[in-house]
């Protein structure tokens, strides 16, 4: 006999962060501003991607940034030198942000303005998979020193989100990882996912995925 019961949990414990990220992201399409969730581990290169994000669509789209950290401001202070309106977010201690905080979030930076507000979450590949925190799209950022099994190991990211960055090819030298694996594996879980090698150092593919977001936008508008 087994020593232990097995409980099946039938209700979603995030149902009431579900219907206020419902609420948020209602709220979002009647003010025509577009809300991208990025989410990745720690040392991705998330801040460099928002940094390259803002230079190509600078001119084009009213651009807002919140970074989600758990302490410090040291991003906050680098997006603030590029001009772009930014405000600093954190969690008190928890690994994600819930739609609440989002919103708060939001109501601190001012949406007045802007076409488009990136939510850097905070960094992991598990708890920030789970919540909705009430974004128009999502998109998850995977380092090439981070590995190519990592959507084997963290399937609920990868099956979740719009758009997926590889991130450092130029140093695909360097690490043995296969890009035709991580896109076979990704496609095969998430067949909506787009998929954009990029660099954020040296700029490499940022202009196909500024062009993709460019798109996700205006679609935003127009629904």
């Amino acid at each position: 006999m087994d020593a232990f019961k097995v409980l099946e949990i039938k209700k979603n414990v995030y149902d009431g962060n579900d219907r206020r990220a419902e609420s948020l992201r209602g709220s979002l399409r009647r003010d025509g501003v577009f809300m991208l969730n990025l989410m990745s581990s720690p040392g991705s290169g998330k801040t460099t991607t928002v940094m390259r994000t803002i230079e190509a669509l600078r001119g084009e789209l009213r651009l807002g940034v919140l970074e989600a950290d758990i302490d410090s401001d040291v991003d906050a202070r680098t997006v603030a030198g590029s001009g772009t309106r930014v405000i600093q977010l954190h969690s008190g201690g928890m690994c994600h942000l819930t739609a609440d905080m989002a919103r708060q979030g939001l109501d601190g930076l001012g949406t007045d303005g802007l076409d488009l507000v990136i939510l850097e979450n905070i960094g992991n590949l598990i708890c920030t998979a789970e919540v909705d925190v009430g974004a128009s799209r999502s998109a998850m950022i995977l380092s090439v020193p981070e590995g190519d099994d990592k959507p084997l190991k963290y399937p609920m990211m990868f099956e979740r989100v719009d758009a997926l960055l590889i991130n450092k090819i130029d140093a695909l030298s360097l690490f043995d990882f296969d890009i035709e694996a991580v896109k076979e594996r990704v496609t095969a879980m998430n067949p909506k996912a787009r998929i954009f090698p990029i660099s954020a150092k040296t700029g490499e593919g940022v202009a196909e995925w500024a062009d993709w977001l460019r798109s996700a936008v205006r679609d935003w508008k127009r629904a």
